[in-house]
């Protein structure tokens, strides 16, 4: 068999057996040891970026790369990067002297640590330019999951086959980006609350990214700061203060008796807010930052009162509410108090 004819069938084989990245993460460690795991990881590490990062909504596992590599737009945004550093910190364990997928990894935790600003905030990818994306992002958790990602590198045994000083930084980015988060934390006549989807990378205040997401108290993405700030083993003052402010906002923030019910109309589907006191609690996305009430907001930019007062294609195509805080509030919390 010549060499492009082995080329070929490899690319082939890899594609046919290729699991969903989250599906590989659940495999056990001799998985890794295989002709499947090593042909997922030769397509994961075709799509790594010159910068050290991955693409966004792109299936880096089922195939190889077909382009300019030099074209790859790397992202911390929709779970790019993090998990596929995963993935090679556990093929790492299997084959301890692969020195280029170290390599590899090396690069993409450097990119990782190279993003983070002073102030202890990410952008959502570096270089960020002049837009929106420069704004410390915390929507979609795309901050916290990097900084799950490098509290991993930073303790488990996995990551033993990172140097000594890469794993104390990956620490010390963490400690940083906790301190961000207490200080983007908005607060209320002195009183912390929860946080913006966005923060302004300078200034720290809330900021506006896509012109449908304003400035606003995200009942979404809070969550999820919450959740990693409940998960730090001895909480200072200052967090567990800052844990109390966003728990009393969720709950002042949830809204009962309406639910959102799909239909189905002459125009296609949509979306309709409708009265049902039997319904179970919900929280809208976003709330307004003078008003607190529940704010909507179409691609004109006009923040509006209802869901139904914004354009067809946002009301159909954004998560304008949901049950976020719901576990939070109701289990998490109180375990988190129970061991305060």
């Amino acid at each position: 068999m010549n060499s492009a004819i082995a080329i070929a069938a490899l690319a082939l084989l890899a594609t046919a057996s290729a699991k969903p990245l989250k599906e590989c993460l659940k495999q056990p460690a001799a998985w890794f040891a295989g002709a499947e795991a090593d042909g997922i990881r030769q397509n994961i590490l075709s799509h790594q970026a010159d910068t050290g990062g991955w693409p966004k909504n792109t299936d880096t596992t089922g195939k190889p790369h077909a382009g300019d590599r030099s074209r790859i737009q790397a992202t911390f945004d929709n779970g790019a990067t993090t998990d596929e550093l995963r993935f090679l910190a556990r093929w790492l364990e299997a084959h301890p002297n692969d020195a280029g997928t170290r390599r590899a990894f090396a690069r993409g935790l450097a990119h990782i640590l190279d993003a983070q600003y002073a102030n202890g905030g990410w952008p959502q990818f570096h270089p960020p330019g002049e837009n929106y994306h420069r704004h410390i992002t915390f929507n979609d958790g795309s901050m916290v999951r990097l900084m799950e990602f490098l509290r991993e590198v930073h303790r488990e045994p996995r990551y033993a086959f990172v140097p000594p000083a890469d794993r104390r930084a990956a620490g010390q980015a963490f400690d940083r980006g906790i301190a961000c988060i207490l200080k983007c934390q908005i607060r209320i006549d002195g009183r912390p609350t929860v946080w913006c989807a966005q923060h302004d990378a300078d200034t720290l205040r809330p900021a506006t990214a896509r012109v449908y997401e304003l400035p606003s108290f995200s009942g979404n993405e809070s969550v999820g700061i919450t959740r990693l700030l409940m998960s730090l083993e001895k909480p200072s003052p200052e967090v567990r203060a800052a844990v109390e402010g966003a728990v009393a906002w969720f709950r002042g923030a949830r809204l009962d008796g309406i639910r959102v019910e799909a239909r189905e109309t002459a125009d296609g589907r949509d979306r309709v807010v409708v009265e049902d006191p039997s319904a179970p609690p919900i929280w809208a996305r976003f709330y307004d930052l003078a008003s607190g009430a529940p704010v909507f907001c179409g691609r004109d930019g006009i923040p509006r009162t209802t869901l139904a007062a914004i354009d067809h294609e946002r009301r159909i195509g954004y998560a304008w509410y949901g049950n976020w805080p719901q576990a939070l509030l109701e289990k998490e919390y109180p375990a988190w108090k129970t061991r305060r």
